[in-house]
């Protein structure tokens, strides 16, 4: 059994790491920490886990557990695992902004590998420590890699992507209060969002000489979770080359499934998987992606990278079947 310590434990990620190993078959949850909440249990702040699991969080970390997540706020993880030093196994994986870029990738002697399955699978399972995506990043660089592999990202890409609230994690601010949000809608950080940097470094990887710009703009959305993301851009091939390269690039990946067929939120929302639509008018294609931002953005992605580092087949524990109504 994988040992599972969980860092950072009171927040949306937390909850759902939580949720999805309770029932892994190779993963033992050995503590979660949160020092707001020692002692306290998991379901005072994870409702949904009321009669599911008897544990408290706690303040004193286990050092010598196989895993761990870190589910703090953005720039905390480097902090966290300075005062705090684990066991030389201890295997990372810290789904937090701080080892994401290249420039960040290498920490007090460790080396972080881009999490994202789709993308450095190999790399990931001889990994000892892994920076996860960023859920905007993830449902948009799986819309764009198959282009990028192809070399066919040749003119600006224009996005717009909208989230659910769980996105701004479990902390109130203005624009999370339900008699804000609900029936309403909004953009943020037009043009530079945090997660443009990662993105623009994956499709590099795959297509060194794209130069054009990513014209971002994210929504809040009027919904709990999910992102539905749109994305055209100049192309001159033919949708079936297109969907063909798609399905190529997609066929060893299981959590992806492409189709030419209009498609919404709900058919990924508590699920692990992203589907991907292809359309074509004149040059122009568009690209609609959607993902659960919780699952597939963060917490089943997680799990799908402690799968790949510790040999198991990657959709161990990640069999989630959405609910469309």
């Amino acid at each position: 059994m994988i040992n599972v310590g969980i860092i950072g434990g009171s927040g949306y990620t937390a909850g759902e790491l939580i949720r999805i190993l309770m029932f892994h078959p190779n993963a033992k949850l050995d503590f979660v920490y949160s020092t707001t909440n020692a002692g306290k249990p998991l379901s005072v702040a994870h409702h949904d886990l009321l009669g599911d699991i008897e544990m408290n969080f706690t303040d004193t970390v286990n050092p010598n557990v196989n895993v761990i997540f870190l589910c703090l706020g953005h720039g905390k993880s480097k902090t966290f695992l300075t005062e705090n030093q684990f066991a030389s196994h201890t295997k990372i994986i810290d789904l937090g902004n701080d080892f994401r870029l290249h420039k960040d990738e290498v920490f007090d002697g460790k080396k972080f590998i881009y999490g994202l399955p789709e993308l450095n699978k190999t790399a990931i399972k001889n990994a000892q420590f892994i920076a996860n995506p960023g859920c905007f990043a993830t449902a948009i660089q799986l819309a764009l890699l198959p282009l990028a592999e192809a070399k066919l990202l040749n003119s600006d890409v224009h996005i717009n992507a909208t989230t659910g609230s769980t996105g701004a994690g479990v902390g109130l601010s203005e624009t999370s209060h339900f008699s804000w949000r609900n029936n309403n809608m909004s953009h943020y950080k037009a043009f530079e969002h945090q997660h443009l940097g990662e993105i623009s470094e994956s499709l590099h990887q795959l297509q060194d000489d794209f130069t054009n710009e990513l014209l971002f703009i994210p929504n809040r959305g009027d919904f709990p979770r999910g992102i539905f993301a749109t994305l055209y851009t100049t192309c001159n091939e033919s949708l079936e080359d297109l969907v063909a390269k798609y399905e190529a690039f997609y066929k060893n990946q299981p959590f992806v499934t492409v189709t030419t067929t209009a498609i919404n939120m709900k058919q990924v929302v508590q699920t692990n998987k992203c589907i991907i639509s292809l359309m074509k008018k004149g040059n122009r294609i568009l690209i609609t992606s959607v993902i659960d931002n919780l699952v597939k953005g963060a917490s089943g992605q997680a799990i799908q990278n402690m799968n790949l580092m510790f040999g198991l087949e990657e959709t161990t524990g990640l069999h989630l079947k959405p609910s469309g109504f």
